[in-house]
């Protein structure tokens, strides 16, 4: 069931990617024209250029991520005893790291840094990496477990400390995957992941019992008073792209029975 639950997210991503829905509308209205349904074209053409404008001269993505990212903040002070630090993957670039040999970070590359600083805040505490490949194509290949283990050794955690859970392909089965490998299956974890994706991973983890401070990090959009009408389609699109995704994720999340709640509150 989880494997074509996968297949699906994956084909369903496909379609509702918001650049992808762009393109096929454009070209839905092209053939129309074509096959001379010109009044049947003005229908999807104008919503989409008008969206598309839109997104070109504002912020669309800010006004979707924003709340999101508010809904969790980092502790003001940080736990005397925790049982564990545990990073979520999603910072790889997987395909770039495996074409050049090496360890490619993306926009979630906070996650890194985060998980280092709170390595030296607990010395002796275990850090929990969670996360296999989430790419269709390039499952039983490298994965992002193997590049955390390397790069978290070069940020200065003792291997040792590691714990490394490398055959997760989503957020559900990060969690489904790490906790049989927890050190304490009733402790207390500190969970770095983008903020974002945050209510999503907590609700998660809550279903599968596993207690969490949250600590977000790699923050993608602006507070209200920095935004601004410009001209930047790509980096507009470019937080569109996460912010409807998690939307989709924690709706097909909640109606699936893999969260308790739709948005997770602290």
């Amino acid at each position: 069931m989880e494997d074509l639950f996968f297949i699906l997210s994956k084909l369903a991503w496909g379609l509702l990617s918001p650049s992808n829905l762009i393109i096929l509308l454009f070209s839905l209205a092209t053939i129309l024209v074509l096959f001379n349904r010109v009044k049947a074209a003005k229908y999807v053409l104008l919503p989409t250029a008008l969206f598309s404008i839109s997104l070109l001269l504002y912020p669309l993505g800010d006004l979707l991520i924003y709340p999101l990212e508010s809904r969790f903040s980092k502790p003001d002070t940080l736990p005397i005893n925790i049982d564990g630090i545990i990073v979520l993957g999603g910072g790889e670039e997987l395909k770039q790291s495996l074409s050049w040999n090496t360890q490619e970070l993306g926009n979630g590359g906070d996650r890194y840094v985060a998980t280092a600083i709170l390595a030296k805040h607990y010395p002796e505490t275990a850090v929990i990496f969670s996360g296999g490949s989430g790419l269709l194509q390039y499952q039983g290949k490298d994965n992002e477990g193997n590049i955390a283990q390397t790069l978290l050794t070069k940020l200065g955690v003792n291997n040792q400390r590691l714990i490394i859970e490398s055959q997760s392909r989503n957020t559900y089965e990060n969690f489904q995957l790490m906790k049989p490998l927890l050190p304490k299956s009733d402790g207390i974890y500190l969970l770095v992941t983008s903020a974002f994706h945050m209510p999503r991973s907590v609700a998660i983890a809550g279903k599968q019992g596993i207690t969490v401070i949250a600590y977000p990090v790699d923050y993608r959009s602006n507070r209200p008073e920095y935004r601004q009408w410009d001209v930047d389609f790509f980096e507009h699109l470019e937080v569109l792209e996460p912010a409807w995704r998690e939307w989709i994720g924690l709706t097909v999340y909640y109606w699936t029975g893999k969260t308790s709640e739709w948005l997770a509150r602290p």
